[in-house]
């Protein structure tokens, strides 16, 4: 294969402990929240896809619904007169003539009638999921079932064929075997059962489990199943709309609470008219006998006093005073109205009281011209009056009575049907789209939540001069995510590292600063340089192998040592590794490798083992890198992670230099105090720590005295 030599890069000198991020505004950046979401893609990609499938489940698992609807006209009577309390319709909303019939078309008493007509009492599901979220279940339409009462569930039915059916009970055997259009009747442990089926469709071996509810239930469900509105504003037309998982049963059911409606309402008015002209033709007798008395007083007076003429002034005054008293009458009733309605000082009402008292002081007046006629006329006017008043009250009353018998004799009702339900094809519910892209969007919402939820409440440490405020110890660098994490993966794999396959990355330039402020800290000949992590994950070989391919690029020969015998993984193409040398089993020079950077070698970590401790007590790693240190320019150690195995304190004493990776965000002062306790006790080495996997934003472009500078692609 061949070598390929990276171009050396230029050291700088700037201090990276003086680096800072910067912020255009100090608040919230809707960049970097757009980079922070797009770090956990991933994450945000499951909940997507896991309410991809939950919208399709849902979508599939709904059962169709079909809607019908039917509309109704009511008999609204217009008011010509104009009364005193018209005036409330410009404050008030008048109450609509409609919305008692809703009413009463959503009571009991018409809603069980239509339960019974339908047989709404009576269910039969589909079994089976499969066949529900392929949209391929039966049906079967029950009209009538009697079941035991302490036994009404487990019972199940079966289809044989499109006309035969077999009923099973709780206990899985046959009961009975059924027909369409046929009551099917069977015995169960000594009680009857029934069941009468309409309709089947489906396929032979179906089974749906039958369920009985209470009619009163029933009832409810379908008033709450049921849209009932007024269509626009004291129009007198309801529309009744109603929707069911088949669009037959919809059309049937609103076609029967519709009849069922009307013939209610024409059953109350014809009952309202009975009871009404049973009273007239009660008191009609006595009204008949009030009228023939008066009659008879008058001809029996005018008999004992001879004929009397009564003079065209006095029938004049008669009149006018029998005008008077209606028009008394009808003001007082207007007046009663208007007092319910506003208090005595309204405008209103004073207008009435001032007509009352006009037309009282006009009838006292009356009353005092008739004083002054003879006795005998003011008899015979007396009696002419009263004969008047019953005449007309027998008049009126004979009249309401012929129209109460027409009444009932039509039976019209006070509603009447416009357009009765049809059947309609076209689905209503579920609609898949919506429910699709509401599951997403509420997937997705989670999922942002979530990223959120953890950015918030993670305490790991994300400020690098809190970290040397607290320890006294410098972090070189902030480390951000590669842009290119294909060459990432690349780099675990054994091709060429970061810094030599794409320098111009901002996670290049943030290791090139790392590389210079160790070799500006690691002053020793042949320095042997350490880099651990406090815990696994960190990323301390993507740095370790980074940093030794910067110093063979500045033309130093570099062995780079994986020491994690546990689970190395720098890539080595000879099987063979530190723990095969340190246990004696093989050679220096038979583990050591080449690698395609020009002048960097690597021995890898050999094969895994569960206590490599023990090879590092001894004086055999000591004298290894003595070895090595007089046969390269540098050594970098690739070691596990400090605060978890005890190999790094053994391999501590040993090194010039220590470079501790830390994960930005994960770890908390504690932890990273634990391990400075543990480096202080072991080691005088120079030391410093490096951020990894910062976000973008953090290491993408570095600021020293308000200039930046970066890497850009072309």
């Amino acid at each position: 294969m061949k070598e390929t030599v990276a171009t050396p890069v230029t050291p700088t000198t700037i201090n990276l402990t003086g680096i800072q991020n910067i912020k255009p505004n100090g608040s919230f950046s809707l960049v970097k929240a757009i980079e922070t979401l797009w770090k956990e893609r991933w994450l945000l990609l499951m909940f997507i896809l896991v309410g991809a499938a939950v919208g399709v489940f849902i979508g599939n698992w709904a059962r169709p619904q079909y809607s019908s609807d039917a509309l109704l006209k009511l008999e609204v009577k217009s008011a010509k007169s104009s009364k005193p309390t018209d005036v409330l319709d410009f404050f008030f909303e008048k109450a609509s003539p409609a919305d008692a019939e809703i009413e009463m078309i959503k009571s009991r008493k018409v809603l069980s009638y239509v339960v019974d007509a339908e047989g709404l009492c009576f269910n039969a599901v589909p079994v089976g999921i499969v066949d529900r979220l392929r949209n391929n279940e039966g049906r079967m339409d029950v009209q009538s079932l009697v079941l035991p009462a302490e036994r009404r569930k487990g019972w199940t039915a079966k289809i044989v064929n499109d006309r035969s059916y077999v009923v099973y009970g709780p206990d899985g055997n046959s009961v009975m075997k059924g027909e369409v259009g046929k009551e099917s009747v069977g015995k169960f442990k000594g009680d009857s059962v029934s069941i009468l089926v309409s309709k089947i469709k489906g396929q032979p071996g179906q089974e749906f489990d039958l369920q009985i509810t209470t009619p009163l239930k029933a009832a409810r469900s379908l008033a709450q199943q049921l849209k009932i509105e007024e269509k626009g504003k004291l129009t007198g037309i309801i529309g009744i709309t109603y929707a069911h998982r088949y669009p037959d049963r919809a059309m049937s059911v609103l076609n029967s609470l519709t009849d069922v409606y009307l013939n209610q309402n024409i059953e109350m008015r014809s009952a309202e008219a009975a009871k009404t002209l049973q009273f007239l033709e009660e008191q009609l007798p006595s009204v008949k006998a009030r009228l023939d008395s008066s009659e008879k007083k008058l001809a029996d007076y005018r008999q004992s006093i001879g004929s009397v003429d009564v003079s065209v002034e006095s029938q004049a005054l008669m009149k006018k005073e029998h005008d008077l008293n209606v028009q008394i009458m009808n003001l007082e009733a207007k007046r009663q109205e208007a007092t319910r309605l506003f208090k005595s000082e309204h405008p209103s009402v004073q207008t009435i009281t001032r007509q009352l008292s006009r037309l009282r002081n006009e009838l006292s007046k009356l009353k005092t011209d008739a004083e002054k006629m003879p006795l005998t006329q003011q008899e015979i006017l007396t009696m002419q009056e009263e004969v008047a008043a019953n005449n007309a009250q027998y008049t009126s009353m004979l009249n309401n009575i012929q129209q109460l018998r027409t009444v009932r004799a039509g039976e019209v009702g006070t509603a009447s049907v416009v357009d009765y339900a049809v059947e309609d094809s076209e689905q209503i519910k579920p609609r898949k789209a919506v429910i699709f892209l509401w599951s997403v969007a509420i997937a997705f919402a989670i999922g942002v939540l979530l990223v959120v939820f953890i950015r918030l409440f993670r305490n790991g440490v994300r400020n690098s001069l809190e970290i040397e405020r607290r320890t006294g110890i410098s972090v070189y660098a902030k480390v951000p995510e590669s842009g290119n994490r294909d060459l990432k993966k690349k780099d675990r794999k054994g091709t060429l590292p970061l810094v030599c396959s794409n320098p111009e990355d901002p996670a290049s330039e943030a290791l090139r600063s790392v590389f210079t402020s160790v070799e500006f800290s690691a002053t020793a000949d042949h320095p042997v340089i350490m880099v651990a992590g406090l815990v696994a994950g960190v990323g301390k070989s993507f740095v370790s192998r980074n940093l030794a391919a910067l110093y063979a690029n500045f033309g130093k020969k570099v062995l780079l040592i994986d020491v994690d015998m546990r689970r190395g993984v720098v890539y080595s193409k000879n099987a063979q590794g530190l723990a095969d040398i340190l246990s004696g089993k093989r050679s220096f020079d038979e583990c050591l490798s080449k690698t395609d950077v020009e002048g960097m070698w690597v021995i890898g970590s050999g094969k895994p083992l569960q206590a490599p401790t023990d090879l590092l007590h001894g004086e055999t790693f000591a004298e290894l890198l003595k070895f090595a240190k007089q046969n390269f320019d540098v050594i970098v150690l690739d070691t596990p992670p400090i605060n978890l195995v005890a190999d790094t304190e053994l391999v501590l004493p040993l090194v010039d230099f220590s470079l501790y990776v830390l994960h930005y965000g994960r770890h908390t002062m504690d932890e990273i105090d634990e391990a400075v306790n543990k480096i202080e006790r072991l080691s005088e080495a120079p030391r410093a720590f490096v951020m990894n996997h910062c976000d973008r934003d953090l290491g993408s472009r570095y600021y020293y005295n308000g200039y930046g500078y970066g890497f850009k692609k072309k």
